[in-house]
């Protein structure tokens, strides 16, 4: 979540940026769009769940982490937008918060607001949706083991999704009442993928590939789909553009203002991701602490796993009954294969190479493939150059002769 809100409000990649670790708050010297949307005359805010960079604050933070933070005034949102909430977050408070926003904001100035939601997050909540769908019945992603305990927790994850969208529904109901719904371009954005298998915390589809959804009434043609590829980096140029403002010279995001209209957009060839550490534990496994990076075309992507000797071991649910009860199925010999070649190899893989057209749960790596090497050396090479450019820690992945 940090790597992805930093790029999102910035419009630069977590890398360039110093955001790859989960505790770090976003340099003061490192600007944000809402700060050039206030520059401009916009009234902006923050609110609801935590925005996530001005550094770790939560009750289990070290002391001394926030002593250092707040002794070297790290801490710099307050300072960045507006108004900055510091309600404590409760989902069912959350129209209350931008009803009070709306309010605040002064006659006749154009206002930017970034709500925070948290569903679907775990914990799970079993009891989030009475409607939520019968495990029995689920058809389940093809890289999911089918066990009774994997089938009660993706039901769990499809309940929140639906108290999701009411939650949602109640924010645009604000915008209704205050009547600015039809004024008001409304983005819903994932920061990472689902907390599953393959997920949050990995460079696969489950894991960097999220919702996006543009509401702006009399432009956007409702229920249209685009299947260009789209940065995090691209929205904070794109908020800009929508402003009438130009795009600052140090963003390497791509505006896709031209494709909200309708008009035709050139394809980005690829887009990059990355993972750093997870939370602010000791890296005492891949859940907490793995190094990766990823490039993405529209028909394949190359995973480069800078620490392959460690196991996977999955983000937020690594003691969750169900792991447990994989593990004991591998230890058991009762995983089937597939499965178990997928989560508990004897290594893995220092690079993999997927076909999303042809196999788009990724269960084939297709690296290290005589037939597959001119397609993998060029990817790395594109892999290299971003790396290079952005200025990456990590070793590259073509290495000198």
């Amino acid at each position: 979540c940090v790597p992805s809100r930093a790029s999102l409000m910035t419009g630069r990649s977590p890398v360039a940026i110093q955001m790859t670790r989960f505790s770090a708050p976003l340099p003061a010297e490192v600007p944000t769009f809402p700060e050039w949307l206030r520059a401009a005359g916009y009234f902006t805010g923050i609110c609801g769940r935590s925005f996530h960079l001005d550094g770790s604050a939560n009750p289990n933070s070290a002391p001394e982490t926030n002593e250092i933070l707040e002794r070297h005034h790290l801490r710099t949102f307050a300072n960045r937008v507006d108004w900055l909430s510091d309600a404590p977050f409760r989902r069912e408070g959350i129209p209350d918060l931008v009803r009070t926003y709306v309010k605040m904001v002064p006659r006749g100035r154009p206002f930017f607001l970034q709500v925070g939601l948290s569903d679907p997050h775990r914990p799970y909540d079993e009891n989030a949706s009475a409607t939520r769908p019968d495990p029995a019945t689920l058809k389940l992603p093809a890289h999911f083991p089918d066990t009774a305990l994997i089938r009660e927790d993706h039901a769990a994850y499809l309940g929140e999704i639906q108290r999701l969208d009411g939650d949602v529904g109640r924010v645009l109901d604000v915008l209704e009442e205050a009547r600015l719904a039809h004024s008001t371009v409304v983005v819903f954005v994932g920061d990472n993928g689902s907390a599953q298998l393959r997920g949050k915390g990995t460079l696969h589809e489950f894991g960097i590939r999220v919702p996006l959804i543009v509401r702006w009434p009399g432009v956007v043609k409702p229920a249209s789909v685009a299947e260009e590829l789209i940065s995090g980096e691209d929205l904070a140029p794109t908020f800009s553009e929508i402003a009438g403002l130009q795009v600052p010279r140090h963003v390497t995001g791509k505006s896709f203002l031209k494709r909200l209209r309708g008009e035709l957009l050139g394809s980005r060839e690829c887009v990059f991701a990355e993972r750093g550490a997870h939370g602010s534990s000791l890296p005492n496994s891949t859940a907490a602490f793995d190094l990766a990076r990823v490039v993405v075309t529209p028909t394949h992507k190359l995973i480069y796993n800078a620490l392959p000797a460690l196991p996977y071991a999955p983000i937020d649910f690594n003691t969750h009954p169900l792991w447990n009860d994989l593990k004991a199925r591998h230890e058991a010999g009762t995983l089937a294969a597939p499965f178990d070649r997928l989560y508990f190899p004897p290594s893995r893989s220092m690079f993999e190479l997927y076909d999303l057209r042809n196999d788009p749960s990724e269960l084939e790596n297709l690296a290290g493939t005589p037939a597959h090497a001119e397609l993998e050396r060029k990817l790395k090479t594109r892999l290299q150059e971003w790396m290079i450019l952005e200025r990456d820690f990590l070793p590259l992945p073509i290495p000198p002769r």
